[in-house]
Parts: structure tokens; C-alpha cells; sequence
């Protein structure tokens, strides 16, 4: 059972769709839609991101691989995620932009680019002549 404050009654994991109109009604009824610019929203979400790095920052790799064992720690993470995922939703709301299919798209390019040969991804294709970036990373 998780720990920390009640999220409420639940009947199952909601869909994107609803959780986006709700970030938007969220947001609406507090008359914030002049700041969730898209440059805003990009800055939110990278220190929200920061905020979950900070929680792994000083683990060993054993220790961050272990960090959902701690029910403190494990809200924190869930907490952090959600704003990450909160602030992204918004951001793709604003610039209109479908994330499921914008990731669906990605690992698609990402499958043509690093086929598998011989048992071990090698990149290929005009996308990125120099090698992958870090960001290209599952």
C-alpha cells in the first residue's frame, strides 16, 4: 500500500486523455494559463527533473536499484515523477503535441537507427552520421 497522503478513490489507472483535461482544468480554474508558456513549462520541468535526480544523486548504483524498498523514499520518487509527468503533459497540451505518438514515432526511428547485429546494437542511417546522443537512449 503506498505511503503518504490519500490519492483518492481508484478504479484503475486513468487514461492520458483524462489526465490531461484535468492538468488544463487544474490550471483553468486557477486562471495559471498566462505562465504555462512553453518556455515555462520547459523550465518546470527541469527542475522537477532535478528533483528526482537529486533523490539518486549520492546512491551507489546498488542503493538506487533498491530505492522504492524505502516507503519515504519511494513517495518522494512517485511524488517527483508525477510532477515531471505533470509539467510534460502541460508542455505537450500548450505546443500540441500527441506524446504517445511522438514516442512511438522516436523508438521507431530509434529501431531503424540502432538495428540489432549479431546481438549488439550498431548505429546506422542519416540521422546522426556522428553516433548517438545520450538522449537517444531508451
Amino acid at each position: 500500500m503506498p505511503e503518504g497522503p490519500s490519492e483518492g478513490p481508484s478504479e484503475g489507472p486513468p487514461d492520458l486523455a483524462a489526465l490531461r483535461r484535468r492538468l488544463a482544468e487544474f490550471a483553468a480554474a486557477r486562471d495559471w494559463q498566462p505562465y504555462h508558456t512553453p518556455k515555462n513549462l520547459v523550465a518546470a520541468l527541469s527542475v522537477e527533473a532535478s528533483e528526482l535526480v537529486e533523490i539518486f544523486q549520492w546512491l551507489t548504483p546498488e542503493e538506487s536499484a533498491r530505492v522504492m524498498a524505502d516507503p519515504a523514499t519511494a513517495y518522494r520518487v512517485r511524488d517527483e515523477v508525477a510532477d515531471v509527468l505533470a509539467y510534460l503533459l502541460q508542455l505537450c497540451e500548450v505546443l500540441d503535441v500527441d506524446p504517445l505518438a511522438a514516442l512511438a514515432a522516436k523508438i521507431d526511428r530509434n529501431e531503424r537507427r540502432f538495428p540489432v547485429a549479431g546481438g549488439a546494437a550498431e548505429p546506422t542511417g542519416p540521422d546522426e552520421p556522428t553516433g548517438p546522443r545520450e538522449s537517444d537512449a531508451p
